[in-house]
């Protein structure tokens, strides 16, 4: 059953900060694992395409840090979208009880026994579409969220009608690693409260964006506001851990990314010091008949300036999926 997710509290009406507690629904899966979403249907007078599309988010990122201006596009062009809050991010399941990975074992890349995977984080996306009965969809995922979309697409073939990787990677050791300059970024000590939390994120925002697309600091203090406050603040730290943790455990997903038969375009970056443009071209190369989609000047953030840029490439991509599936059928 479909429900309204609690509200957090806190002095966000006060700031003006919504969190947009009235749009967020929950799923609770056979596996325990609660997902929070939210559907949001195409502008009114537009005409809706026929298969929706599922945004996933990338590490520990919620569900409202996909920009207005890509969702608006989406909507403008017919497309109903999902977004969700992964496991360990926004009001989805924390899971707390599970063992804390140390921060020597992460710069080693050891996560802790018993951490779940990128694997078991797609099958989180496939019981949200089951919940929704949503026998096929559109799927676009960031960073984490490409490696969990790949992984949906992989395994679960006939769920996907189109993927969109964005600045995402294949998991091999060799390609798609981050900068020392982000390394040490990372390893810095946790936000103890929020207003340590809105500066850690604008410096990383302005590390991460590139030289092309600069960061709205307006827009992303507001992001960060509502990120600490429907991500239960301090628990972050730990959830994000957990998370890398999960990358860590899945390993090189090169093999199966070669089983991938949905049309996939994969987008990256020249100038993105998180997942290196390497991850990028190693996706491309790893699933048979992608296309690969270089941005000059892009980091790891989609900013005000290319977020528009962004969502009709996907558009773009979906309806060109669809359409030869159409065309496939009529032939048949």
């Amino acid at each position: 059953m479909t429900q309204a997710c609690p509200v957090q509290s806190g002095s966000a009406g006060a700031l003006g900060i919504d969190l947009g507690a009235h749009l967020d629904q929950f799923a609770d899966l056979p596996s325990g694992i609660r997902i929070c979403f939210r559907d949001l249907p195409p502008r009114p007078g537009v005409t809706p395409h026929p298969v929706p599309v599922v945004l996933v988010g990338g590490l520990s990122l919620e569900q409202s840090f996909w920009p207005r201006g890509f969702l608006d596009r989406l909507a403008e062009g017919g497309l109903r979208v999902i977004t969700l809050d992964n496991r360990d991010a926004g009001r989805s399941t924390h899971l707390e009880e599970q063992q804390r990975a140390t921060k020597l074992q992460l710069l080693r890349a050891r996560p802790p026994q018993g951490a779940y995977t990128i694997e078991d984080m797609a099958e989180d996306v496939v019981g949200l579409l089951d919940h929704l009965d949503l026998d096929q969809v559109h799927l676009v995922g960031m960073s984490m969220g490409g490696m969990i979309s790949q992984t949906v697409a992989s395994t679960h073939p006939f769920r996907v009608l189109s993927l969109t990787s964005i600045f995402s990677t294949t998991g091999n050791p060799k390609v798609g690693q981050p900068a020392r300059s982000t390394l040490l970024r990372l390893a810095r000590r946790a936000p103890r409260n929020e207003m340590e939390h809105v500066a850690a994120h604008l410096g990383m925002t302005q590390h991460l964006a590139g030289w092309a697309f600069r960061p709205d600091v307006e827009q992303e203090v507001v992001v960060a506001l509502r990120n600490w406050r429907r991500g239960a603040g301090l628990g972050n730290s730990a959830a994000t851990q957990r998370q890398i943790s999960a990358i860590q455990a899945s390993g090189d997903r090169t093999a199966s990314l070669g089983r991938i038969t949905a049309p996939t375009l994969v987008v990256h970056g020249d100038r993105d010091p998180m997942v290196a443009p390497s991850g990028g071209r190693a996706t491309h190369d790893a699933i048979p008949g992608s296309t690969l989609e270089d941005i000059p000047g892009m980091g790891h953030h989609i900013g005000p300036e290319v977020d528009r840029e962004l969502a009709i490439l996907v558009e773009h991509h979906a309806f060109a999926a669809w359409h030869r599936e159409q065309m496939a059928a009529l032939k048949e």
